[in-house]
């Protein structure tokens, strides 16, 4: 086998490959005599057909088969032999594949970029500090009355938290327009379901009461005919309502799985959830600003290959969202465009960060991912089994494994990064635009 490696345009190389005549014309020939052996032609006994006949009849099909064979065989031992590492499927172009004449093809594909790390001590972190206090705490528990309010009818002027059951009809320049008539709707005041202003306008109405507010549609609406417009709507309460809160004792703890302890349990339980959430938020954050900190750093030819793998990946993952919502055979067409900045930045990273492992020498530290998977299996009410279902399921065991060896990357990324602790709150982490 001769091979020769050619550059043709940045990460793409060709390889032409030329096989000697005579192993391919052995392997034809042997593969016609199986054929001889086997096939049943009308006019030969089995086993007595001329080798020519078998010739004229499967020669060319055979040889084309042979041909793809060698073409993958061949390319594997060339890239091993050339020490070069494909990114992708490669490309074959049969070049020459006559008998008795030597078998050369190309092999068109692309390579990994060669990764050259630097500015990893450039990289700056604000790292925030924060902790679970008893504020936060308090202010959770009202977050869980709310999920389990209930509702009382009153006369009074109507404010933020109150329920409305109401009519409205809306018009544009005079005309209905579509989507803008309800009737018995109901909407509590304060939650942002309707356009901005609309639901200052009718606080402080009462039950039996009628309004024409004045409304703008904003300039980024969903729909284009309504976008920047301003609108009249009519309005007619018909019933308000104001939350009752569940009182926090033993059987508001129960509500939540407490059987045990009250609401100090309760309080105890959801603090360890609280922390828990906020630990692995500031871990994100600090993870966020390393890697924008490694792509700013660092500059990188991406293959084509690799982009298009990851665009499938997202497109994949979308149409799994979206056939939730709808008919899966209704579902557009996704197009490419909608993914690639995404799938380059994805790809980016990966080949960033298994450059820092490989140049560091990371293994898979199995504490951590113990410790992960614990962390995973606290939310859940027997953390117990879903250890133990991690334990048994070998694709889940892998995909913490990497996350582990992932986050091992970053920790050492942060090791040699400026980082600056920052005090910060609950809310400002958690929350940071008061949503």
């Amino acid at each position: 086998m001769q091979v020769s490696v050619e550059t043709t345009q940045g990460l793409e190389r060709r390889l032409t490959i030329s096989v000697p005549a005579e192993k391919v014309d052995v392997e034809v020939k042997n593969r016609l005599r199986h054929i001889a052996k086997t096939q049943r032609i009308n006019g030969f006994r089995p086993g007595k057909v001329p080798p020519s006949v078998i010739q004229k009849r499967y020669g060319k099909s055979v040889r084309q088969e042979v041909a793809g064979e060698l073409m993958q065989r061949n390319f594997v031992e060339a890239i091993v032999a050339e020490k070069i590492n494909p990114a992708g499927r490669p490309n074959f172009v049969a070049k020459s594949n006559e008998d008795g004449k030597a078998f050369e093809f190309e092999a068109t594909f692309e390579i990994y970029p060669e990764v050259k790390l630097s500015g990893l001590d450039a990289i700056k972190v604000e790292r925030p500090v924060a902790e679970v206090t008893d504020e936060d705490l308090d202010e959770m528990f009202v977050t869980l009355q709310k999920q389990h309010q209930t509702w009382k009818e009153n006369k009074r002027k109507t404010k933020k938290g109150d329920k409305l059951t109401l009519d409205f009809l809306g018009r544009v320049d005079g005309e209905e327009f579509e989507g803008g008539k309800a009737e018995a709707f109901e909407l509590e005041l304060g939650a942002g379901r309707m356009i901005p202003g609309f639901e200052k306008e009718i606080t402080g109405m009462k039950a039996g009461e009628e309004k024409t507010i004045k409304v703008t549609f904003p300039e980024d609406y969903h729909a284009e005919n309504l976008k920047g417009k301003e609108a009249e709507f009519d309005i007619v309460i018909h019933k308000t309502e104001g939350s009752v809160l569940p009182k926090v004792d033993d059987e508001f703890a129960k509500l939540f799985g407490v059987e045990d302890g009250g609401v100090e349990a309760l309080r105890t339980e959801v603090s360890k959830n609280m922390t828990r959430e906020l630990t692995q938020a500031v871990k994100a954050k600090v993870k966020e600003q390393v890697i924008e900190g490694l792509l700013a750093a660092n500059e990188l030819d991406l293959p084509a290959a690799l982009v298009a793998q990851e665009i499938e990946v997202l497109r994949k993952q979308a149409m799994e969202r979206f056939s939730g919502q709808m008919d899966p055979n209704n579902l557009p067409e996704l197009p490419n465009d909608m993914f690639e900045e995404q799938a380059k930045r994805r790809v980016k990273i990966g080949l960033l960060l298994g450059e820092v492992i490989k140049v560091n020498e990371l293994k898979v530290d199995e504490s951590k991912v113990n410790e992960l998977i614990a962390s995973a299996a606290s939310a859940y009410e027997d953390p117990k089994e879903v250890i133990e279902y991690y334990a048994t399921n070998k694709e889940l065991n892998q995909q913490m494994q990497n996350v582990a060896l992932e986050e091992q990357a970053v920790e050492l990324l942060v090791e040699s990064a400026k980082v600056k602790d920052k005090k910060a709150s609950f809310k400002d982490i958690m929350n940071p635009e008061g949503k």
